[in-house]
């Protein structure tokens, strides 16, 4: 079977499956069973597979069938242009969030101290760090196995941040001059309707958000103010229909400055406020 059948073969059965964009999820295995690359594939797609690659394609493929993530297949995922480890005791990192570090990125300078809260793989933390020399952070989460591998992924970037296992704010020392978080945002209801892809291989403690959603979003919110510095940011990402909501909850708690951003589908994804100490 040459490169290109083996192709072929692999999203016309994924496709079979239900995999969403089967074709894309197809290349991506091929790329890791295969080790290979475009240029790889432009000049070799009409030979023979060897055996030892074709066989590690078509295990992926049975994974894949079985709606296992392509990121625990492969145990990565790119984001903010940096590679990131990705296990099952942590979300795999989206594209949507990078909509919330593009817009960390523009407010933050040398010197300045960042929380992530609920950090998991550390994608936001480390990004932050790695993209914006001269910057601190600390990350905390509640699952020590996710804390594991996002040290792991601070080792692989060659950056430096602390972590903290506990609730939110535990093991933080403040002042921080910018607090981010993709917190827990899915309705509990709502978890069973979720794609086979999250419902059934995300940590589900990485996904409940409460009856509305939004339990996580008042915690932080109303207990940020002894970890926040004096005319600090915070930087929420939501579910697409919850913004509105946290922005509300950012004016309860008072914020000023509440801008909601969009993602690149034109769903309201990030609010950002900043609060001015009494």
């Amino acid at each position: 079977m040459t490169w290109q059948e083996a192709f072929a073969a692999c999203a016309g059965a994924l496709e079979k499956a239900g995999v969403p964009e089967p074709e894309t999820d197809a290349w991506v295995l091929l790329q890791y069973a295969g080790g290979i690359d475009r240029t790889f594939w432009l000049l070799h797609k009409q030979e023979e597979m060897p055996e030892s690659a074709l066989a590690a394609y078509r295990e992926a493929q049975a994974k894949r069938e079985k709606r296992i993530p392509v990121q625990h297949i492969t145990g990565e995922q790119e984001f903010m242009g940096l590679s990131f480890k990705v296990t099952g005791d942590v979300l795999v990192p989206r594209q949507d969030t990078e909509i919330l570090a593009e817009e960390a990125l523009k407010n933050l300078s040398s010197g300045m101290r960042v929380l992530d809260l609920c950090t998991g793989s550390g994608c936001i933390l480390l990004s932050l760090i790695a993209l914006c020399p001269g910057i601190t952070g600390t990350g905390t989460d509640i699952s020590p196995r996710a804390l594991a591998v996002a040290k792991e992924n601070a080792e692989r970037l060659g950056v430096s941040a602390e972590f903290f296992e506990g609730d939110l704010f535990a093991g933080a020392a403040g002042p921080f001059d910018m607090i981010v978080s993709n917190p827990p945002y899915i309705r509990t209801q709502e978890i069973e309707t979720l794609a086979e892809e999250v419902r059934l291989f995300d940590p589900r403690g990485a996904l409940d958000g409460g009856e509305d959603g939004l339990v996580f979003y008042r915690r932080i919110l109303s207990e940020c103010g002894p970890y926040l510095a004096e005319g600090g940011h915070v930087l929420l990402e939501t579910g697409w229909d919850q913004a509105g909501d946290v922005a509300d909850i950012m004016r309860e708690n008072g914020f000023t400055q509440i801008r909601i951003l969009r993602d690149l589908s034109g769903k309201e994804r990030v609010v950002r406020g900043r609060k001015q100490h009494v």
